[in-house]
Parts: structure tokens; C-alpha cells; sequence
């Protein structure tokens, strides 16, 4: 590859990744606890059970729901913008979004099993995650987000240090 065209796509490249790196890998986490805490609901682990019952195109129509059901969220963000209140229509998609990947990310792990009986279901999932860890992949080998994570890993050590040596005095 050019070097001049590999530092280009460093440069525009690294920021987004390491965003939706972080996202992945710890926001998911997060929501995977949170929901994993709202599924010990009694309605809640019914619900699931329910899904885990269902048919193939079902479990595609029930994995699809959480877009539509977000959708009054999205017109709610749509009006704050249309009356200048950006702050609640960021925090309205802000919020949708949070709430969708949460709902998804649980769905996907309940539906899963169901939905890869469907040949065109499988070959996505597996196009899907061999694209993503290839992209992964490409991102980590960049020397730019080696020295950015290099870098996160000295301060996240700085402030272990900083922190355990106030509370041993």
C-alpha cells in the first residue's frame, strides 16, 4: 500500500475505530450487565422464554422490533430540533441509541440460536463478524493506534499508582 495513503486512512481512520472500539467493548459490557440484571425480572425471563420458543422468521421479526419501537424516540429527537432545543434532541438520540443497543445486544443472544437455522441469517452473521474482525484486525496493526494504546496503557498505569499511593498513606 502507498505509505502516503496508509497514513492518510491512520489519520481518518484510528479516531473512529478506537470510538467504535470503546463502544463495543465497554459500553456493551455495561448494557450486556444491565440487561442481564432486567432479565431476572419474573415478566421479564418469562418474555425471553417466550422468544426462545418462536419460529425462525418470527425470532428475524422479534429481533427487528427494538427499531420500530424506538422510532418515537427519533421523531421525539426530530421535534426538540425543529424547536431549537439541540440539547434534548441530542440526548433523545443519545438515549434511543443506548437503549436500542442494549435491547438488541440481549435479543441477539437470546434469538441467535433460532435465527441461524435460517441459511440467509447464517451467512450474514458469519460475513458480518469475519468483516469485523478483519477491521479490527487492520485497526490494531496501524502504528497509530498502537502508540495511542501504548499511550492510554502508561496513563492508565500513572493513575493506578497515583490513586493506591493516596490511600496508602
Amino acid at each position: 500500500m502507498n505509505p502516503r495513503l496508509k497514513r492518510a486512512l491512520e489519520i481518518a481512520i484510528v479516531p473512529f475505530a478506537a470510538a467504535v472500539v470503546f463502544v463495543e467493548q465497554v459500553l456493551i459490557r455495561y448494557l450486556n450487565m444491565m440487561m442481564t440484571a432486567v432479565a431476572r425480572w419474573p415478566l421479564i425471563a418469562r418474555f425471553e422464554g417466550w422468544l426462545v420458543t418462536l419460529p425462525p422468521w418470527a425470532a428475524v421479526l422479534a429481533f427487528a422490533m427494538p427499531s420500530i419501537i424506538i422510532l418515537p424516540v427519533k421523531v421525539s429527537a426530530l421535534w426538540f430540533a425543529a424547536h431549537h432545543r439541540f440539547a434534548l434532541a441530542t440526548g433523545a438520540v443519545v438515549l434511543g441509541k443506548i437503549l436500542a443497543t442494549a435491547i438488541l445486544a440481549r435479543l441477539y443472544r437470546i434469538l441467535r440460536p433460532t435465527m441461524m437455522t435460517l441459511p440467509w441469517f447464517a451467512w450474514a452473521d458469519t460475513r458480518f463478524f469475519h468483516w469485523r474482525d478483519w477491521a479490527y484486525a487492520f485497526v490494531r496493526s496501524l502504528p497509530a493506534w498502537q502508540r495511542a494504546k501504548a499511550l492510554i496503557e502508561r496513563t492508565r498505569l500513572w493513575l493506578a499508582e497515583l490513586v493506591s499511593g493516596l490511600f496508602a498513606r
